[in-house]
């Protein structure tokens, strides 16, 4: 996955006025206790950090 696609997604989901901020200030589980935006300045894949939020936002199966 790339990362614009991992950011259409979260603007998707969440808003385009608010993935951002949640992206920066949400701690994920999933993600070892990091925000979104930790993970990804700390090398983690797009698309394993996408899989961390699908979790933590409880979305459907077909997002995925």
């Amino acid at each position: 996955m790339r990362l614009t696609e991992f950011w259409e997604r979260m603007d998707r989901h969440l808003g385009s006025a608010y993935a951002r901020t949640w992206a920066e200030t949400q701690v994920v589980r999933e993600l070892g206790g990091r925000t979104v935006t930790e993970a990804l300045a700390e090398g983690e894949s797009a698309k394993a950090v996408w899989r961390a939020v699908w979790a933590h936002l409880q979305l459907p199966p077909s997002e995925r």
